[in-house]
């Protein structure tokens, strides 16, 4: 059989794990140095901004469009799997529109998606009243709704995945840390056909070899060719309970606005996030209290109803964003054959999973085949 090791576990080792252990023929390892889902997937919002994006050709509409069709069948087959509910937002998207934020360029979008076949419906302030009369701010004009985006709650999903992977048959290792990665198995080209993997528990010998361990996947490359490098970003965002929800308690979805997305979790929860902060020369990022804070008042500003909530947690995350190329980095380590890197997803990792593991399962099957 062939041999496949994974190293790490967020949605995007998740989402690869799943959709190799569909194929039969397969013997596959999910490795973790910590718990599924506790880096910069267990710290994000979700949302699921595909057709409302600007990105209509290239590889960052491609990836976008892969993942929409693959999440309309994936999340009622995991929940079949796994006999587990997995918390989905499918009522939209509000983008809010601002007096500075062009007609035109939404007009121009809309028609690009019909074509397409996705609905955008462009909105007066008239009409936003009308469905989300919780947004009442003198800057906002209008908003564009997107009924086709969603959003889903990425620490239970990453979790299904893994379930469910693992009814497949994937061996799935949590508190493991990989020590080296060892080239063996060379070819008549001196080109390594498989790979040992050195864990704090034992040694693996895999055919190929996935890494997706955003921040840590710099470490585990260097060691074989340093050609990536990923900073960390980091986001806070908070979570506010009321006692009522927001405006009309049947129509609740994610509203967003100048990179601040307000998700409704339940009728009276909501998520409000992130930041985006920056290292500094020395590659360090902490948390700025004054930057929530930034983030939460901008959330009142447009719902001024969510100040009378409690803000009943906070929290942060580091993403994976590549230094030097696009994100997110999906391709073949160089010069090491069967060595796949999945990382560096920055703020799209929930959104481009299912393209991505996609993306490498079709090219293992490739070379298999070949």
């Amino acid at each position: 059989m062939t041999r496949i090791t994974i190293i790490g576990a967020g949605i995007i080792g998740a989402t690869i794990a799943y959709e190799l252990s569909l194929i039969k023929g397969l013997n596959i390892t999910l490795i973790d140095e910590k718990e599924p889902a506790s880096g910069s997937t267990g710290a994000a919002l979700g949302v699921l901004m595909g057709i409302i994006s600007h990105k209509t050709k290239g590889r960052g509409w491609k990836l976008r469009q892969l993942s929409l069709e693959r999440y309309s069948t994936l999340i009622p087959e995991l929940e079949g799997l796994t006999n587990r509910k997995i918390p989905v937002n499918d009522q939209g998207i509000v983008m809010l529109r601002f007096q500075d934020d062009p007609l035109e360029r939404w007009e121009k979008l809309q028609q690009f998606r019909h074509n397409q076949g996705y609905p955008l419906e462009i909105w007066d302030k008239n009409k936003l009243l009308k469905y989300c009369p919780q947004v009442t701010n003198e800057r906002i004009i209008g908003a564009i709704y997107s009924p086709q985006d969603r959003q889903i709650h990425p620490k239970l999903l990453t979790e299904n995945l893994i379930l469910a992977a693992s009814q497949n048959g994937v061996n799935c290792q949590f508190g493991v840390k990989v020590e080296n990665i060892t080239p063996t198995g060379l070819d008549d080209s001196n080109n390594a056909q498989s790979y040992q993997i050195k864990t704090s528990y034992q040694t693996l010998e895999t055919d190929w070899l996935v890494i997706c361990a955003g921040l840590g996947s710099t470490p585990l490359i260097d060691d074989l060719q340093p050609m990536v490098k990923i900073k960390p970003v980091l986001g806070q965002a908070l979570r506010i309970k009321l006692d009522h929800p927001l405006g009309d308690v049947n129509f609740q979805p994610v509203i967003t606005g100048e990179d601040v997305h307000i998700a409704p979790l339940n009728e009276q929860e909501y998520w409000i996030g992130a930041t985006v902060e920056f290292p500094d020369q020395m590659g360090e990022v902490s948390a700025q209290e004054e930057l929530l804070e930034n983030i939460k008042k901008q959330a009142f500003s447009f719902c001024p109803s969510l100040e009378k909530g409690e803000v009943v947690n906070t929290w942060s995350g580091k993403r994976p964003r590549p230094d030097g190329e696009a994100a997110p980095i999906i391709k073949e380590v160089p010069n090491y054959p069967h060595i796949l890197l999945a990382t560096g997803h920055y703020r799209n990792g929930i959104l481009l999973a299912p393209a991505t593991a996609l993306m490498i399962r079709d090219k293992i099957l490739e070379n298999n085949t070949d």
